[in-house]
């Protein structure tokens, strides 16, 4: 009995230093602070695991229109191919996109106007998925869009036309066929303007070591023009709507932790499969609901510094582990021996906590840039 005291002084100090506040509080609080600095740099991130996961990114997959490109494309040729008025050929393409929402076809539907031309009603309007669209006019059966679409309906593309359709498409323009009754009338040709700030993304994120993938519905020549001017290795080109979560299925099965970055209706399951879905902030709501990052100031860079901040905040979340653990390492052996007083071990404590916090506080210090 004559040990009791120092014993039960040891017992106590034991329970005071091996407490693990610190080790509870170490991952929130950095986590706290990394979603609390992107949402400083309009980088709104849902939650921690998300910011966890961005970490350990190998592969950004970006939807061309409206990501890398401004969404806002304009007519840049018109082609006639069977002695037709351009304003025909462009006035009959407008009526059928009239009803259209795709960024290309309201580029055309401005051209006409801007032309004041007459833009007639369509009906039996269909939209094919990333092909092309048709109507009727009058009875007059009309349809626009590519290759694909106009060999499925039965329309002869002579090497001429083709030689015309590649001459557009290898200036990265977007070239679609104007057919009526089984004739083709010509061609329209419509370019969208690259983003002056996505080259420097596309650069940055190889700095970075990460792959970067451009998916699109485009033809493969013009796709690849345009990532020619980006930067972009690999491209893959001509995907249908329905086919962008396949395409994110594929390359995760090749062992990718995939961020797909995306901004319309049709990139929405893409989102939802990629391993973190990145969604622009002035894209469809449905794009923004499933990204689970949502980039406010629709600046693709922010994409980088969405990395950077989650290995930025990762590195503070080990740090603070390793001072939650480096007390309990050393103050629990000295405890039980009865060397440690128990006003110490409780100082020691308080002192690991305060640690934790201020490390994670030091994450405030980040540089939301992609320099």
């Amino acid at each position: 009995m004559g040990n009791f005291p120092q014993a039960l002084l040891a017992f106590i100090a034991v329970l005071i230093i091996s407490c693990p506040c610190a080790l509870g509080i170490a991952t929130p609080a950095a986590l706290m602070v990394g979603v609390g600095k992107g949402a400083e740099g309009g980088i709104l991130i849902r939650g921690g695991e998300i910011l966890e996961r961005a970490e350990k990114l190998s592969t950004v997959i970006f939807d061309k229109t409206g990501t890398l490109t401004r969404g806002e494309p304009s007519v840049t040729d018109i082609v006639p191919l069977a002695e037709r008025p351009k304003d025909e050929i462009l006035r009959l393409a407008a009526a059928v996109e009239a009803g259209s929402e795709h960024p290309l076809g309201e580029a055309i539907v401005r051209a006409a106007r801007h032309q004041m031309l007459d833009i007639p009603k369509v009906s039996n309007f269909e939209a094919i998925p990333g092909q092309g669209i048709r109507g009727e006019i009058n009875r007059d059966r009309i349809l626009l869009g590519n290759r694909r679409l106009f060999r499925e309906q039965g329309y002869q593309i002579n090497p001429a036309t083709e030689e015309i359709l590649t001459r557009l498409e290898s200036d990265g323009k977007t070239a679609m066929l104007v057919g009526c009754n089984g004739l083709l009338m010509g061609i329209v040709a419509v370019a969208d303007t690259i983003k002056p700030e996505a080259k420097e993304a596309i650069a940055a994120l190889r700095r970075e070591k990460v792959k970067v993938v451009m998916l699109t519905g485009d033809n493969q020549r013009t796709a690849e023009a345009i990532a020619r001017q980006l930067g972009i290795d690999k491209v893959i080109a001509e995907v249908l709507p329905g086919d962008k979560a396949q395409v994110v299925k594929d390359i995760q099965r090749r062992g990718e932790v995939v961020a797909m970055v995306g901004d319309g209706v049709n990139d929405a399951p893409a989102l939802a499969t990629a391993d973190i879905g990145i969604a622009i902030g002035s894209g469809a709501d449905v794009a923004k609901e499933t990204g689970g990052i949502i980039l406010v100031k629709n600046d693709v860079r922010d994409v980088v510094t969405s990395i950077r901040l989650s290995r930025a905040t990762m590195l503070k979340i080990k740090q603070n582990l390793f001072w939650a653990f480096i007390y309990n390492s050393i103050g629990i052996p000295i405890a039980a021996f009865g060397l440690l007083n128990p006003i110490i071990a409780a100082a020691a404590m308080a002192l690991s906590s305060l640690s934790v916090i201020i490390n994670s506080s030091l994450l405030k210090g980040f540089k939301l840039s992609t320099s």
